[in-house]
């Protein structure tokens, strides 16, 4: 009964913000409570909430204090040089744009964090997508699908909870796979160049004139293609697919463009900036204190030095009130539906008939099992719950037929392509926000692409003998 409650209560959820019947704040609320209740355990709800939010608490703090740290640094213009050279790459075509979206995600993942690297990503690829007209789920697909693959980093969480739940090293899990990981970056680009021809056939192959300069007059000249290309247009006008401001220009819903006169420029401490987030990074991969602690200091040292007048330090502040506001509430939402999740037994259930399932003939096959199900599992669950609940039950019958755990592990990793869409993920809820995505169209764009991304990655893995 749990268990078919358990899958009713994941569907209900995808169909409603997929159809956009609920937003996935208040999806991520009542749908739990009234399966809560449908349970049986409704008296319990309170319990299983502040569980909940009790394990998310830190990942909200750190997101948070994280928004506040990058949003000043691009007040400040620390990376205003990344997106000129983006540009300059770039050159406003679609296919080159979207390339750059993918290539500046995975270098940026390296950090090991997902919400470092949607905070930075997005950043610096947001203004030139609104400027040019392109689909922002294209942008957002491509940077969360990217950074998937660049998860399995022995540092980046999934490869570590598989070493921890299976007694192995990390190294061993890795290193092996690293062929066809890459397989799977070379994937994640190869999209990238197939949906950016996609954007240059619908938007036109365009030509940006002054891209960097705020001036309602830059033209956009269309040289070639279909679609809304044809002619040429104001930058400063909204055209199809909701071409946005110019760039340093505020457009409708009120993003800041890399104006490179704006106020809140502080080139005389752009090394100090530098220097200070280079350390903050480092301290985060060297784990010298836990993240939010390093997020929550970073951004009073951020603030304090580069805007010491406290009415500045207050704006600053308010400016990224809304992006705080919205990130924190939908992990704090998400920790509703986990907390139920979690505690009515609805996840073991689940877990324990996907693995029962499993025909006794497959034995012998349990690495390639693994790594199957490691897709819909990851999405539908924590990492924790996978690596620690799921993975050793799966390393069971694999043992039992000559399967080494260590095969085991690594197919266990190939589904982060796909996890880093999950709606119990809390860094999705940044990309998307910082994005302007609606959470169901960001779901209806990129979960083909990454379960494609996360097979391909498995495929090659079992050609390579990996697993």
């Amino acid at each position: 009964m749990l268990t078919v409650l358990g899958f009713a209560m994941i569907a209900t959820f995808l169909v409603l913000i997929m159809t956009k019947k609920m937003s996935p704040i208040a999806a991520l609320v009542l749908i739990p409570a009234l399966f809560c209740v449908a349970v049986g355990e409704g008296a319990r709800l309170g319990d299983y909430v502040i569980d909940g939010v009790g394990n998310l608490a830190p990942t909200a703090a750190m997101l948070m204090f994280a928004i506040v740290y990058f949003g000043v640094m691009i007040d400040v213009g620390l990376f205003d040089p990344i997106v000129r050279g983006i540009l300059r790459f770039c050159k406003a075509d679609p296919v080159r744009i979207v390339v750059g979206t993918a290539l500046l995600a995975a270098i940026v993942s390296l950090d090991g964090d997902g919400s470092t690297t949607f905070m930075i990503t997005v950043s610096a690829m947001y203004p030139l997508y609104k400027r040019l007209g392109m689909s922002l789920v294209v942008m957002t697909g491509v940077a969360a699908t990217a950074n998937g693959v660049m998860n399995t980093l022995p540092w980046g969480g999934p490869t570590a909870r598989a070493a921890t739940a299976l007694k192995l090293d990390a190294a061993d899990i890795f290193v092996p796979m690293i062929p066809a990981l890459g397989v799977g970056l070379l994937f994640v680009f190869a999209l990238a160049y197939v949906l950016g021809r996609r954007e240059r056939k619908r938007i036109g192959y365009l030509t940006l004139d002054e891209a960097l300069v705020p001036e309602t007059d830059t033209v956009l000249v269309a040289a070639g293609g279909s679609g809304g290309g044809s002619g040429s247009r104001s930058a400063g006008g909204h055209a199809e697919a909701g071409a946005g401001a110019g760039a340093g220009e505020a457009d409708g819903d009120g993003f800041q463009g890399l104006d490179p006169n704006r106020a809140t420029l502080r080139p005389r401490l752009y090394w100090f900036n530098a220097g200070l987030t280079v350390a903050l990074l480092t301290a985060m991969i060297l784990e010298l204190l836990p993240i939010p602690v390093l997020f929550l200091l970073g951004a009073a040292l951020a603030l304090t030095v580069n805007y010491p007048d406290m009415a500045e330090q207050k704006a600053r502040i308010a400016a990224h009130a809304d992006n705080v506001l919205n990130v924190s509430g939908m992990v704090f939402a998400a920790a509703v539906f986990t907390g139920v999740l979690t505690g009515t037994g609805m996840v073991e259930h689940m877990a324990d008939w996907l693995v029962g399932a499993i025909p006794e003939g497959m034995g012998p096959h349990m690495g390639l099992v693994t790594g199957v199900l490691s897709l819909p599992l990851t999405y539908f669950m924590s990492n924790d719950g996978f690596y620690f609940g799921v993975l050793p039950v799966l390393a069971e019958p694999g043992a039992a037929h000559g399967v080494s755990s260590l095969e085991i592990a690594r197919a266990s990793i190939v589904g982060q392509a796909l996890h880093m869409s999950s709606p119990l993920l809390p860094a999705v809820y940044v990309l998307v926000g910082m994005a302007k995505v609606e959470f169901g169209d960001h779901t209806r764009f990129t979960v083909k692409w990454a379960a494609l991304t996360s097979l391909v990655v498995l495929a090659a893995a079992v050609l390579f003998g990996i697993v």
